[in-house]
C-alpha cells in the first residue's frame, strides 16, 4: 500500500492509474519548505508526514510546477502561490511579447519509508499561448502542448501526458523493480 499525502482527489486518482489501485490518501498539511527546487520540497513533506502518521508505512509527496524559460523558470516551485497571488492572466501578460515562449510542467514524486528517500521526476513540454479552452484549472488555459492547451483537453488525454504521470510510471517501474 502506497500512502500519498495530499488533499488533492484528483491527484489520487491520477496514481491509481499508475499504482494498480494500491493508494490510500493521507491528508496531512505538512510544512512545505521554500526551495527553488522541486526535490527539496517534496522530500521535506514526505520525511515530515511520515513521522507525523506514525512512521510505520512509506509515504509519497508530490511537488510541481510551471517553469517558463523567458523569466528564468518563474514562477517554478512558486507556482500556486503566484497563481493565487497574481494569477494565470498576469503570467500570461509578463510572457506574452517573449520570442521565447518555451515552458514545462515539472513534477517530482518523493518516497520515503523510513530509512531510504527516492525521487522521480516527470515533465511535459509546452509553450505559454493566451488562454483558451474551459477545461482543467490551475495554468492550464496559457499552457499549449502539441497545439492544444491542456484547458482543451480532456481529462483522459490530458492525464496520459502529465507530468505527474511521467513522475509516478518512473515511480511505479521503481516499485516493480524493487
Amino acid at each position: 500500500m502506497i500512502r500519498f499525502v495530499t488533499g488533492n482527489e484528483g491527484k489520487v486518482r491520477e496514481a491509481r492509474e499508475y499504482l494498480d489501485d494500491d493508494v490510500e490518501q493521507i491528508d496531512y498539511d505538512y510544512t512545505e519548505v521554500q526551495s527553488d527546487d522541486l526535490a527539496d520540497v517534496a522530500v521535506a513533506g514526505a520525511r515530515e508526514a511520515f513521522e507525523a502518521t506514525g512512521g510505520e508505512e512509506p509515504v509519497v509527496v508530490d511537488d510541481a510546477g510551471l517553469f517558463v524559460d523567458a523569466v528564468g523558470g518563474f514562477p517554478g516551485p512558486y507556482s500556486a502561490y503566484v497563481e493565487g497571488t497574481l494569477g494565470v492572466e498576469r503570467v500570461w501578460k509578463l510572457v506574452r511579447e517573449e520570442e521565447n515562449r518555451r515552458a514545462r510542467f515539472r513534477c517530482v514524486v518523493a518516497y520515503y519509508d523510513g530509512e531510504r528517500t527516492e525521487t522521480f521526476d516527470g515533465a511535459v513540454p509546452g509553450r505559454i499561448v493566451a488562454p483558451r479552452g474551459d477545461g482543467g484549472f490551475g495554468y492550464d488555459p496559457i499552457f499549449e502542448h502539441e497545439g492544444t492547451t491542456l484547458a482543451e483537453m480532456s481529462t483522459e488525454r490530458k492525464n496520459a501526458i502529465s507530468h505527474r504521470g511521467r513522475a509516478l510510471a518512473k515511480f511505479a517501474d521503481w516499485l516493480a523493480d524493487d
